[in-house]
Protein backbone atom coordinates (compact mmCIF):
# COMPACT_ATOMS: atom_id res chain seq x y z
CA UNK A 1 0.00 0.00 0.00
CA UNK A 2 2.74 2.67 1.14
CA UNK A 3 4.56 1.77 -2.67
CA UNK A 4 1.01 2.70 -4.27
CA UNK A 5 0.91 6.32 -2.27
CA UNK A 6 4.74 6.90 -2.58
CA UNK A 7 4.23 9.38 -6.19
CA UNK A 8 1.06 10.74 -4.45
CA UNK A 9 3.01 11.74 -1.32
CA UNK A 10 6.28 12.80 -3.18
CA UNK A 11 3.96 15.57 -5.37
CA UNK A 12 1.73 16.97 -2.89
CA UNK A 13 5.70 17.94 -1.20
CA UNK A 14 6.59 21.19 -2.37
CA UNK A 15 10.31 21.47 -3.94
CA UNK A 16 11.25 18.19 -4.22
CA UNK A 17 11.09 16.81 -8.01
CA UNK A 18 12.35 13.19 -9.77
CA UNK A 19 15.27 12.86 -7.83
CA UNK A 20 13.58 12.35 -4.43
CA UNK A 21 10.99 10.05 -6.31
CA UNK A 22 13.57 7.90 -7.80
CA UNK A 23 15.51 8.10 -4.66
CA UNK A 24 12.40 6.86 -2.74
CA UNK A 25 11.55 4.15 -5.32
CA UNK A 26 15.10 2.78 -4.93
CA UNK A 27 15.30 2.56 -1.36
CA UNK A 28 11.68 0.74 -1.68
CA UNK A 29 13.20 -1.74 -4.31
CA UNK A 30 15.92 -2.64 -1.57
CA UNK A 31 13.06 -4.09 0.52
CA UNK A 32 10.71 -6.47 -0.31
CA UNK A 33 6.67 -5.79 1.22
CA UNK A 34 8.02 -8.83 3.69
CA UNK A 35 11.13 -6.80 4.90
CA UNK A 36 14.10 -9.21 2.82
CA UNK A 37 16.54 -7.48 1.27
CA UNK A 38 15.48 -7.62 -2.34
CA UNK A 39 19.09 -6.12 -4.58
CA UNK A 40 22.90 -5.83 -3.65
CA UNK A 41 23.41 -8.02 -1.57
CA UNK A 42 27.25 -7.69 -1.33
CA UNK A 43 26.87 -4.58 0.88
CA UNK A 44 26.58 -3.29 4.57
CA UNK A 45 24.14 -5.39 6.82
CA UNK A 46 22.89 -4.36 9.89
CA UNK A 47 23.56 -5.67 13.27
CA UNK A 48 21.30 -7.77 13.85
CA UNK A 49 18.21 -10.27 12.30
CA UNK A 50 14.89 -10.56 13.02
CA UNK A 51 14.35 -13.40 15.76
CA UNK A 52 18.32 -14.56 15.79
CA UNK A 53 21.38 -13.65 18.02
CA UNK A 54 24.12 -12.35 15.89
CA UNK A 55 27.61 -13.92 16.19
CA UNK A 56 31.14 -13.00 15.60
CA UNK A 57 33.61 -15.89 15.18
CA UNK A 58 34.57 -16.29 18.91
CA UNK A 59 31.05 -16.37 19.95
CA UNK A 60 30.49 -19.06 17.18
CA UNK A 61 33.49 -21.03 17.86
CA UNK A 62 32.27 -21.32 21.38
CA UNK A 63 28.75 -22.07 20.54
CA UNK A 64 30.06 -25.17 18.43
CA UNK A 65 32.29 -26.28 21.58
CA UNK A 66 29.24 -26.05 23.84
CA UNK A 67 26.27 -27.62 21.64
CA UNK A 68 26.92 -30.36 19.18
CA UNK A 69 23.44 -29.88 17.59
CA UNK A 70 23.88 -27.06 16.09
CA UNK A 71 23.69 -26.74 11.93
CA UNK A 72 25.55 -24.59 10.06
CA UNK A 73 23.84 -23.46 7.03
CA UNK A 74 25.84 -21.76 4.59
CA UNK A 75 23.06 -20.15 1.49
CA UNK A 76 25.82 -18.55 -0.46
CA UNK A 77 24.59 -18.65 -4.31
CA UNK A 78 25.57 -21.16 -6.49
CA UNK A 79 24.78 -20.90 -10.58
CA UNK A 80 21.49 -23.01 -11.44
CA UNK A 81 21.07 -24.21 -14.94
CA UNK A 82 18.69 -26.61 -16.92
CA UNK A 83 17.71 -28.18 -13.59
CA UNK A 84 20.99 -28.11 -11.61
CA UNK A 85 23.87 -26.14 -10.04
CA UNK A 86 26.77 -25.13 -12.03
CA UNK A 87 29.86 -24.99 -10.51
CA UNK A 88 31.32 -21.55 -12.20
CA UNK A 89 34.04 -21.27 -9.30
CA UNK A 90 34.89 -23.51 -6.32
CA UNK A 91 33.12 -22.38 -3.02
CA UNK A 92 34.51 -23.70 0.54
CA UNK A 93 32.88 -23.45 3.93
CA UNK A 94 32.63 -24.07 7.47
CA UNK A 95 33.27 -27.78 8.23
CA UNK A 96 30.33 -29.48 8.60
CA UNK A 97 28.10 -26.79 6.98
CA UNK A 98 25.02 -27.51 5.01
CA UNK A 99 24.76 -25.58 1.89
CA UNK A 100 21.71 -24.38 0.86
CA UNK A 101 22.67 -22.45 -2.09
CA UNK A 102 20.21 -19.59 -3.67
CA UNK A 103 17.95 -19.89 -0.78
CA UNK A 104 18.80 -16.11 0.78
CA UNK A 105 17.31 -14.15 -2.26
CA UNK A 106 14.78 -11.75 -1.21
CA UNK A 107 11.85 -13.23 -2.94
CA UNK A 108 12.26 -16.73 -3.15
CA UNK A 109 10.41 -18.91 -6.32
CA UNK A 110 8.23 -21.79 -5.25
CA UNK A 111 11.00 -24.45 -5.78
CA UNK A 112 13.59 -22.56 -3.75
CA UNK A 113 10.96 -21.88 -0.40
CA UNK A 114 9.86 -25.47 -0.75
CA UNK A 115 13.88 -26.36 -0.94
CA UNK A 116 14.69 -24.00 2.46
CA UNK A 117 11.69 -25.42 4.22
CA UNK A 118 12.06 -29.27 3.29
CA UNK A 119 15.79 -28.81 3.82
CA UNK A 120 15.51 -27.49 7.32
CA UNK A 121 12.44 -29.69 8.13
CA UNK A 122 14.87 -32.57 7.32
CA UNK A 123 18.53 -30.95 9.04
CA UNK A 124 16.76 -30.25 12.23
CA UNK A 125 14.42 -34.11 12.27
CA UNK A 126 11.62 -31.57 12.16
CA UNK A 127 12.91 -29.88 15.52
CA UNK A 128 12.17 -26.25 15.44
CA UNK A 129 14.22 -25.23 19.10
CA UNK A 130 17.28 -27.10 16.96
CA UNK A 131 19.61 -24.28 16.77
CA UNK A 132 20.92 -23.12 12.97
CA UNK A 133 23.35 -20.69 12.89
CA UNK A 134 23.01 -18.94 8.94
CA UNK A 135 25.67 -17.31 7.14
CA UNK A 136 27.26 -16.12 3.62
CA UNK A 137 29.83 -13.62 3.06
CA UNK A 138 30.80 -10.56 5.11
CA UNK A 139 29.02 -7.82 4.51
CA UNK A 140 25.81 -10.11 2.54
CA UNK A 141 22.47 -10.07 3.42
CA UNK A 142 21.66 -13.45 2.08
CA UNK A 143 22.29 -15.00 5.63
CA UNK A 144 20.26 -11.99 7.24
CA UNK A 145 17.28 -12.81 4.48
CA UNK A 146 17.37 -16.95 5.17
CA UNK A 147 17.59 -15.96 9.05
CA UNK A 148 14.33 -14.09 9.08
CA UNK A 149 13.13 -16.83 6.67
CA UNK A 150 13.81 -19.30 8.93
CA UNK A 151 12.14 -17.34 11.75
CA UNK A 152 8.94 -16.88 9.60
CA UNK A 153 9.16 -20.74 9.33
CA UNK A 154 8.93 -21.03 13.14
CA UNK A 155 12.64 -22.06 13.89
CA UNK A 156 13.46 -20.52 17.60
CA UNK A 157 17.22 -21.27 18.18
CA UNK A 158 18.41 -19.18 15.38
CA UNK A 159 21.97 -17.20 15.39
CA UNK A 160 23.17 -15.14 12.42
CA UNK A 161 26.83 -15.57 11.76
CA UNK A 162 26.92 -12.15 10.30
CA UNK A 163 31.00 -12.17 9.00
CA UNK A 164 30.53 -15.58 7.25
CA UNK A 165 33.13 -17.51 5.07
CA UNK A 166 35.36 -13.91 5.37
CA UNK A 167 35.57 -13.59 8.86
CA UNK A 168 36.14 -17.26 9.28
CA UNK A 169 39.24 -17.47 7.41
CA UNK A 170 40.79 -13.64 8.23
CA UNK A 171 40.57 -15.89 11.92
CA UNK A 172 43.32 -18.86 10.59
CA UNK A 173 40.00 -21.34 10.49
CA UNK A 174 39.63 -24.04 8.12
CA UNK A 175 37.27 -24.27 5.38
CA UNK A 176 35.93 -27.16 3.36
CA UNK A 177 34.90 -27.53 -0.21
CA UNK A 178 31.03 -27.56 -0.63
CA UNK A 179 28.81 -29.21 -2.44
CA UNK A 180 25.16 -27.67 -3.03
CA UNK A 181 22.56 -29.88 -1.26
CA UNK A 182 20.11 -30.83 -4.33
CA UNK A 183 16.59 -29.76 -4.83
CA UNK A 184 14.92 -33.21 -3.93
CA UNK A 185 12.31 -32.57 -7.22
CA UNK A 186 15.46 -32.47 -9.36
CA UNK A 187 17.01 -35.41 -8.28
Amino acid sequence: MFRSLLPLLIAALPGFGMSLSASAEEQLALFSADGYRQTQYRSPTPATAEGARTLDTAALQALLAENPDVVLVDVYRSQWLAGRFIESEPHANLPGSVWLANTGDGTLQPEWANHFSESLARITQGNSDRPLVFYCRSDCWLGWNATRRAHALGYTKLYWYRDGVDGWEQAGLPLHPATPEPLRSTE
